[in-house]
């Protein structure tokens, strides 16, 4: 049996265990100490939500959203959407899919006006994935900084 959810408080050790097949090159985690501040500040912030869908009690499918505040566009918030994943012996069964559908649903009935998604991936049909899920990559220009200087 699958469910769409948030993630709960007590599961950051079932999404980092999902979080794996994100980038195999990721950097380390900080100490366990770190991490579960890092993770009560997450929790504790409305505007953060993590999507989890959950199949046969196993995480297999997440996306982490963020919503906004904006003094633009009416004032309406936008969101971002970030680690979208699937555990690999998942894939392909449009697990995702319904993740990213289900977190673009509560982005729209909380007002946001857009939900952007960057992707690393040069894989095309990763590509063609996010825009049948709704994306579009022809709307906006993106751009990207990222500081190479991380120190735990």
């Amino acid at each position: 049996m699958e469910s769409i959810r948030f993630v709960k408080k007590e599961e950051m050790n079932e999404l980092l265990d999902l979080y794996k097949y994100l980038h195999s090159n990721d950097l380390p985690l900080p100490p366990n100490e770190k991490l579960e501040t890092i993770w009560e500040d997450i929790m504790s912030n409305p505007l953060l939500r993590y999507f989890v869908l959950v199949f046969d009690r196993k995480f297999v499918s997440s996306c982490a959203l963020s919503i906004i505040p904006n003094l633009t566009r009416g004032a309406r918030p936008y969101a971002l959407i970030e680690n979208v994943v699937t555990h690999e012996k998942f894939r392909r069964n449009g697990y995702a899919t319904k993740v990213l559908k289900n977190a673009l649903e509560y982005a729209w009935k909380n007002q946001c006006y857009k939900v952007m998604l960057l992707t690393g991936s040069k894989n095309q049909g990763i590509h063609e994935f996010y825009e049948k899920v709704g994306f579009r990559k022809d709307i906006k220009i993106g751009f990207h900084a990222q500081n190479r200087n991380l120190d735990y």
